[in-house]
């Protein structure tokens, strides 16, 4: 393998082992793996001289800055001519080698390097002066902070967000409003932070797309050449091929069909001359290059008649139109469905069922409605909420009309609770994804926990429902009979009452012997009794059994429901009132799980972080640095290993 592919490999590997180890509480490899790769992927760097900008063997140090400072660049920044015709891009390139490659849909800017080491990033700005933002580019996430070659080097690319990623972080925005439009908008963003910090936590990769200054390289007088040359230094360049006016149409075609698997966003390509001095020799007009020209995809459109708006309510509270129309084909899909994002849209639309309207997909992959033909008026906005059947609100936000739900106790709003309801830990439903649950919700057929146990009610229309079918719906209908013999504390921790996680739940349940009855009318004061159980917890638990509503939801629930009796412990609670953390690989038991069920069975506690009420942390590999290990020193925590708490706890 190539040197600086292999580190690029091994920065993904040990970054993710890290992730795994300091965040998620998992070993993936020992600490002898991973300081044998660290050693390599060190030797790697001072061999070669590229080290990547999230290199573990640095830390680059996130800045603050009040404002981006505002810099000319050395010489204007034009865009080039666009054509849409590929019989325009032959005719360009005629017989002479050409390099197309994406037009990447991104923000561009330009890296200097000196003596081998990133000195400063701008970005294009209005290609005469752009911002300088050399912290930021710094924490890129795929950026050489350091490259083997010491001369002055300046190139320019596209910081870009992957769709992966631009998804990420969409999902954690709960209000529809303040959601991304599109990567974008959310990379532009992103790299003029005044707070190096936020654009490290984005995501933002680097692609090089051109270079323009490298003092004594000798490229051979080839674009293809430099690019080469880039890559060696331990760019992430462009994807590209080399082509004549003969073979344009396939080439196009290729990039056609890539360009919808591709996570980078793009939105046409670049055709550039090969021949560097040819090109430069054409000159420019006063707004293009001669060396080049940009392809634009013609939107594919298609007429179709839209057949209803289907109102989805959000966890926000937003209930958002979607269109849905009749199957037509767009870049190889079938598409059935559009978001309108709001009544607005749909007023300057005009937009009402049965109306003939035209639909694409925006850079290829994302349906839209470019245009309504018959115009017959918005109409049906609805009344109620479709979850949970209350009156709905019109909102004029700055001139956007929404649909809202002001109740408070939508379901809709409530689908993390649902979530954790039928978790593995919880009632164990499988067949029930988020997805599928805000599916059923937004249809009106789960309003309470209990409706969950009433869906076949919904035969007919859940294996109609997309994504579902007979079988699914056969083999949910299995795993909700499974689900009505319920221990006690998986019960009690599925209402998601706050701050009662498992291991609380079974504290609870063992202290009150499992009498359920008991437990709903439990005194703040018998439960600050309970080893672990804290004021605060005692307060929201009771606070949760002292509403009406509350108790008659659990009273349907356990309509459907049986409470089973947990199997006896015949075990001796010597491990009663401590507190452990695991951490790292076990090698006398199954797994870590199964270090927490022998804890608990002999009336111990598991926690997921080292505090100053831990008691013990187990780890095998006692002399460790790890943060838990760190942690547990600081506090004056015994580390002990598994044969030592065995040892002690047979």
């Amino acid at each position: 393998m190539d040197k600086k592919a292999r580190i690029k490999e091994l920065v993904e590997i040990l970054n993710k082992a890290s992730k795994a180890y300091y965040q998620d509480a998992n070993e993936i490899m020992t600490n002898f793996e991973y300081d044998g790769l660290y050693d390599e992927l060190v030797a790697l760097e001072e061999e070669t001289g590229v080290v990547m900008a999230n290199s573990p063997t640095i830390h680059v140090g996130y800045e603050v800055v009040s404002e981006l400072p505002k810099e000319r660049h050395d010489s204007p920044m034009l865009s080039l001519d666009k054509t849409k015709d590929v019989i325009t891009l032959a005719e360009f390139a005629g017989e002479r080698e050409c390099v197309l490659s994406w037009k990447l849909d991104g923000l561009t800017v330009v890296l200097s390097y000196e003596k081998g080491e990133l000195v400063k990033a701008v970005t294009r700005g209005n290609g005469q002066v752009g911002e300088v933002i050399t912290n930021n580019a710094k924490v890129f996430k795929n950026v050489p902070l350091n490259i083997p070659y010491q001369g002055r080097l300046t190139l320019r690319g596209e910081a870009i967000i992957k769709y992966s990623d631009f998804k990420k972080i969409n999902e954690e925005i709960e209000e529809a409003d303040a959601k991304y439009k599109n990567p974008r908008n959310l990379c532009s963003g992103s790299v003029r932070q005044l707070n190096s910090e936020v654009t490290a936590r984005r995501n933002v990769n680097f692609v090089a797309f051109a270079l323009i200054q490298a003092e004594d390289v000798d490229f051979h007088n080839s674009i293809e050449q430099q690019f080469q040359w880039l890559e060696n230094q331990g760019f992430e360049v462009v994807e590209r091929k080399r082509v004549t006016g003969a073979d344009m149409e396939d080439a196009v075609a290729y990039f056609s069909e890539q360009v919808k698997k591709n996570d980078y966003p793009s939105d046409g390509l670049v055709l550039l001359y090969d021949d560097i001095a040819y090109g430069e020799s054409l000159g420019a007009t006063s707004k293009f290059p001669r060396n080049g020209i940009a392809f634009k995809w013609e939107d594919e459109q298609a007429e179709t008649v839209l057949d209803y708006i289907e109102w989805s309510p959000s966890r926000t509270g937003l209930i958002n139109p979607v269109a849905v129309f009749e199957p037509v084909e767009l870049e190889g899909t079938t598409v059935t469905r559009a978001s309108v994002h709001n009544i607005s849209i749909m007023e300057e639309l005009e937009l009402g069922a049965g109306d003939k309207i035209k639909v694409y997909k925006a850079n290829m992959i994302i349906p839209q409605i470019s245009e309504n033909l018959t115009k017959s008026g918005v109409k049906d906005i609805p009344n109620i909420c479709p979850a949970c059947g209350e009156a709905t609100e019109i909102k004029n936000d700055n001139g956007v009309k929404t649909l809202y739900c002001p109740n408070k106790k939508c379901p809709a709003k409530h689908i993390k609770l649902y979530t954790l309801f039928v978790s593995r830990n919880a009632m164990n439903i499988d067949g029930l994804s988020e997805e599928t649950l805000e599916k059923f919700i937004d249809a009106g057929y789960i309003h309470e926990f209990a409706d969950i146990f009433r869906l076949d009610r919904y035969e007919e229309e859940i294996v109609n429902t997309p994504g579902f079918g007979r079988k699914s719906y056969d083999n949910l209908m299995e795993s909700l009979e499974k689900a009505r013999e319920v221990e006690l504390h998986a019960f009690l921790y599925s209402l998601g009452i706050p701050n009662i996680g498992v291991a609380n739940a079974k504290l609870i349940c063992k202290y009150f012997s499992n009498d359920f009855e008991k437990i709903r009318n439990a005194t703040i004061e018998e439960l600050i009794e309970i080893n672990h159980i804290g004021d605060k917890m005692a307060e929201k638990f009771v606070e949760y059994f002292s509403d009406e509503e509350n108790n008659a939801r659990v009273d349907r629930l356990l309509k459907e429901i049986n409470l089973v009796k947990p199997e006896a412990n015949d075990s001796i609670q010597t491990m009663e009132g401590l507190t452990f953390v695991v951490t790292g690989s076990v090698e006398k038991f199954p797994n870590r799980n199964a270090v927490k069920d022998y804890i608990e069975k002999r009336g111990g506690k598991v926690t997921g972080s080292v505090t100053s009420k831990t008691n013990y942390l187990i780890n095998n590999d006692v002399m460790s640095n790890s943060s838990k290990n760190k942690k547990a020193k600081e506090l004056g925590i015994e580390i002990i290993n598994e044969e030592q708490f065995l040892e002690k706890w047979k």
